[in-house]
């Protein structure tokens, strides 16, 4: 059996333990609770007849005052970087996140969510960002952990890409 780690990056409530919590348990709560250093879970999965562990850490989200500290993304497989589409700021520090990952873990897959897409009157990004990104061969994905829109998707891509 196969094992990977996959981190999940983002600024502070961009939605990272919302994701984590559709794609394991299948729920959605409006409650917020800030991840305070490191949260671990596992999911099974199976992919082109192979069982595969993920190993999701969710790790807290950088703002001006907290910084990620890289030993917790040292040795993952891939993860998944994410931005609040109501909050265009989560954007820019996604991209210093994806540049400072290259820097000091070296290029791994992943793949880019724009999370909250249940709220699009909200939204403060470009619509023709993810275009922008794919032009870049990223993959970029509308997410909602409210309504689990492309979620598991999300994982099934990046589970794909760390397995070739």
């Amino acid at each position: 059996m196969l094992q990977k780690k996959i981190c999940m990056l983002g600024s502070f409530a961009v939605g990272k333990t919302s994701l984590v919590r559709r794609y394991i348990e299948g729920i959605y709560s409006d409650n917020y609770f800030t991840t305070v250093g490191v949260k671990i879970d596992k999911k099974d999965v199976q992919l082109s007849g192979a069982k595969v562990t993920l190993v999701l850490w969710d790790i807290y989200g950088e703002d001006d005052f907290q910084k990620i500290r890289w030993y917790h993304v040292r040795g993952a497989a891939g993860y998944l970087l994410i931005a609040d589409g109501t909050r265009r700021a989560t954007l820019e520090k996604a991209l210093e996140l994806e540049q400072k990952v290259r820097e000091e873990v070296g290029v791994i897959p992943f793949v880019f969510l724009v999370n909250k897409s249940d709220l699009i009157q909200e939204w403060q990004l470009d619509p023709t960002l993810e275009a922008q990104f794919a032009a870049k061969n990223w993959t970029v994905l509308r997410t909602s952990a409210k309504t689990g829109e492309n979620v598991e998707d999300a994982f099934l891509q990046l589970t794909r890409k760390m397995i070739p």
